[in-house]
């Protein structure tokens, strides 16, 4: 049931961050086409008055264009993984859902040591848990098959007062008390005990064997999400300082630009830097938030909100 229950939580949630995602390269899209339309504009009044070529105007243009196709095809995703979003969540495709927009600061949450990881996957993690106890139980059954073979003692008591069961009553009070005890030894049965009892042996070791197994394949998966997590923190700190020389440099060319310092080309290049830069950061938060998904799901606490959180304050 855990498992069962963790695998959709981490289905809905996956779809959540990823619906939430595209609404912001949506947005960032959209941002460019207006910063194309601006530029487009500026080239114009620059054509008007002379100080440029219609070259200038044309090359605004073609990038006010693909900025617009973009954010049609960013639009259509955001749709698309809307509706995969209300689908895994098992609800009408009519209802309407508003998400929060994905933050433009992210505090980075420490995601301490793998071995503390480690250490909640071996003792929480469904899978683990679920092997434990076929192999448990498993070993519980030798101790039955065995004992099944072995001599028992069975003990009843009986108490009868004023005569016994199924006779009249008598005239005086009587009671009467038995004890009796049973010994029943098992004979010859042809090894057919000792064959099960190595069966039991085998069947418990093959599950000591899948515990095993078990475990280190989660534990393998806790390290790999983990330094996907570890990679993630980085590229998300580096990418806001990305984001943030783009932006300078966007605003610093469109000044030079509207002084006759700069050329068209120059503009271009630096809006199409942003972009890039923009779309970098959404992807590092995109990242961030599912490595640090991926890092709860793999260690088997995302069914237990309380203690993943724990985990990461």
């Amino acid at each position: 049931h855990d498992a069962s229950l963790q695998k959709t939580m981490a289905s809905v949630i996956q779809d959540y961050f990823e619906a939430m995602t595209s609404e912001a390269e949506m947005e960032s899209r959209q941002q460019i086409a207006e910063l194309a339309q601006q530029t487009l504009s500026v080239a114009k009044r620059r054509e008007e008055k002379g100080a440029t070529t219609q070259d200038d105007t044309l090359q605004a243009a073609t990038a006010l264009a693909k900025a617009q196709l973009n954010a049609i095809h960013a639009s259509g995703d955001y749709q698309k993984n809307l509706a995969v979003l209300k689908q895994a969540m098992g609800i009408d495709l009519a209802t309407g859902i508003h998400l929060p927009a994905q933050p433009d600061t992210v505090i980075p949450a420490d995601i301490h040591d793998l071995n503390q990881w480690l250490k909640q996957a071996q003792t929480r993690h469904p899978a683990i848990q679920q092997a434990r106890a076929k192999w448990l139980a498993d070993k519980d059954k030798i101790i039955q098959v065995r004992s099944d073979g072995l001599p028992t003692i069975d003990m009843t008591a009986h108490i009868s007062r004023n005569g016994f069961p199924n006779q009249g009553l008598s005239s005086s009070t009587e009671t009467s008390k038995e004890v009796g005890l049973t010994l029943t030894v098992p004979l010859f049965d042809g090894f057919s005990r000792h064959y099960k009892i190595l069966e039991a042996r085998a069947q418990a070791e093959q599950s000591e064997a899948q515990l095993e197994d078990t475990t280190n394949q989660i534990l393998t998966d806790v390290v790999k999400a983990y330094a996907d997590a570890k990679t993630a923190l980085g590229v998300l700190t580096v990418s806001q300082q990305l984001l943030d020389a783009a932006q300078a440099g966007v605003d610093s060319s469109r000044r030079r630009y509207e002084k006759d310092v700069a050329d068209i080309l120059e503009v271009l290049n630096a809006q199409s830097a942003l972009a890039d830069a923009q779309q970098q950061r959404i992807q590092a938060i995109a990242e961030w938030q599912s490595a640090r998904l991926g890092l709860l799901a793999n260690t088997g606490i995302l069914s237990q909100l309380p203690a993943a959180e724990k985990v990461n304050e």
